[in-house]
């Protein structure tokens, strides 16, 4: 892209506000951009790290990760990105299962690293970052030119980094990514989506402004703080689009939540973009109905996938979007083949040893592709329980997910298998169940948990809202049971529960802690509804 449009703008990292309140933004072009990763791996390279080095990146979102990833690409080592919100204690033990032997990061992560000497046990090279915003190849544009650094050879199935998955029903896990699945993944969404260079992202996830340099993209920072994505104002969010015109954004249904509630409050349209991207969660009903009031031009679309496999599907606004059997996830991509198999919680060792099960059948997703991952990192157990070999060397993905297809051929999403309720008398399922709830004010946000061992699980409905007493808790428990009495999934639900704020995922904060819930509503007394 550097060689391309050299002087397009490749990045735009806020640093405060102009006369007349604009924002205020350091730009570079991918020239520059493209001096500014030779100028890091130039650094990587003095400090020691060598190709294939593990290297933990703890720096800022924006440029610096940018930089630092595409530098490290370039000179062959691997790094190593995990969510810096999940607690220092859990990121500790990501970080001795995966034995980096070189630590890139902020002062903040040079002094973790020291008082948790345990868990940074592997690391030998220790590399600071600055927090400053400043490009060094700006700052240093009158210094004579780097040397030209050889770019280390990489095959398609060279590792080329470990993401962390976010945790959100077990513990966080190491993600082996080759560079031929990156390669995949990029062409995918341009296909898939139409991105053209050129067009202008607003990423809210900071991993995914990593896509925007291969895809030719201008990426504006958003002044939001990754670990707490909920608490962003959307005004400054919707400043940021219609200043800088941006036609992409890729965000959690949280923060579009936020958006839209923003632009009906006070009338403001987002007339650049060409699409939004909303994923992490199952799109709420209520955001879809919102999305076509702000995105006057544009389209919201659903990407369905994992950290280990994405994309998968994708869903568009004009679609059908519920259904009896749950929300849609939509069509596979080109290149994903998508099978439905029925549930079962071991490892399976062969596709062959999978049964297959027929349209509107809710079972078990899988999926093969170039995009899909074949490994967890030092986690072999793992790695056998979410992956399926074939017969031609491919390796299915269990998505943890499970779903149907419908007589189109398109996919519905039902919920996480670990989260599917276990009764005496069946199996439920999350999303179908607790669709109709999610209509009445008060329940907008709600979990169907398991109370008890499964196989003789009592169902129960938790409603994130708060009641006054007792009197007005048997109250909405008797208008939930109303709504339960006439959906077919739901209609002996009669154990509801109240809870004033659902615990959630660090990285979208949009995917609900059922289990977490589940061992809360163990611990509390339910409110039981009669007809």
């Amino acid at each position: 892209m550097a060689a391309a449009q050299p002087e397009t703008c490749a990045l735009k990292v806020p640093r405060g506000r102009a006369s007349g309140g604009r924002i205020d933004y350091l730009a570079l072009s991918y020239r520059e951009l493209d001096a500014e990763v030779a100028a890091w791996q130039d650094r990587l390279s003095r400090a020691g790290v060598k190709p294939g080095d593990r290297v933990l990146v703890m720096v800022k979102p924006g440029l610096p990760l940018i930089a630092a990833a595409f530098a490290l690409f370039r000179h062959g080592a691997v790094p190593v990105i995990i969510d810096p919100g999940m607690g220092l204690r859990a990121f500790a033990s990501c970080v001795a299962r995966t034995r980096p032997r070189v630590l890139l990061g902020i002062p903040l992560a040079q002094i973790v690293s020291r008082v948790m000497r345990k868990g940074f046990a592997s690391v030998e090279v220790r590399i600071g970052v600055s927090a400053s915003l400043t490009a060094r190849a700006i700052v240093e544009a009158a210094s004579p030119p780097l040397p030209k650094r050889r770019d280390a050879a990489s095959t398609s199935t060279a590792l080329a980094a470990i993401v962390f998955t976010s945790g959100s029903t077990g513990a966080p896990k190491g993600v082996c990514y080759e560079h031929g699945m990156f390669d995949a993944q990029v062409r995918l969404i341009r296909e898939t989506y139409g991105i053209e260079p050129g067009e202008v992202d607003l990423p809210m996830l900071p991993i995914f402004a990593l896509f925007n340099p291969a895809l030719g993209m201008t990426t504006v920072v958003p002044e939001i703080d990754p670990r707490r994505p909920a608490a962003a104002d959307p005004a400054r969010i919707v400043q940021a689009i219609r200043q800088e015109e941006v036609t992409n954004s890729f965000g959690s249904p949280t923060l579009w939540r936020l958006v839209a509630e923003h632009c009906a409050r006070t009338g403001a349209t987002l007339p650049s973009l060409r699409r939004v991207l909303c994923a992490g969660a199952p799109v709420p009903e209520a955001l879809w109905r919102a999305a076509p009031a702000f995105l006057t031009r544009g389209e919201l679309h659903s990407p369905y996938g994992a950290t280990e496999a994405l994309p998968v599907a994708t869903v568009g606004g004009r679609s059908r979007l519920r259904s009896p059997m749950g929300s849609a996830i939509g069509v596979p991509v080109a290149g994903a083949e998508v099978r439905i198999i029925a549930i079962t919680d071991g490892p399976i060792d062969h596709v062959r040893d999978t049964r297959p099960l027929a349209a509107s059948e809710i079972g078990e997703i899988i999926v093969s592709g170039p995009m899909v991952t074949r490994a967890y990192d030092h986690l072999p157990e793992a790695t056998r329980a979410a992956k399926i070999a074939d017969d031609d060397g491919r390796f299915w993905h269990r998505m943890g997910d499970c779903g149907c297809r419908d007589e189109s051929g398109r996919l519905w999403f039902s919920g996480r298998k670990a989260e599917r309720v276990q009764t005496d008398s069946g199996t439920l399922f999350t999303e179908p169940c607790e669709q109709p709830f999610r209509e009445h004010p008060r329940a907008r946000r709600c979990a169907l948990v398991g109370v008890g061992a499964p196989g003789a699980q009592i169902p129960a409905l938790v409603a994130e809202t708060r009641v006054t007493g007792a009197a007005d808790a048997r109250a909405l428990a008797g208008e939930l049971r109303r709504i339960a009495r006439e959906n077919p999934w739901t209609w002996d639900l009669r154990h509801f529960y109240f809870h004033p704020n659902f615990p959630v995922d660090v990285r979208h904060n949009a995917k609900i802690h059922r289990l977490t819930l589940a061992r809360w509503a163990a611990r509390n007394r339910p409110i039981v509804a009669e007809d």
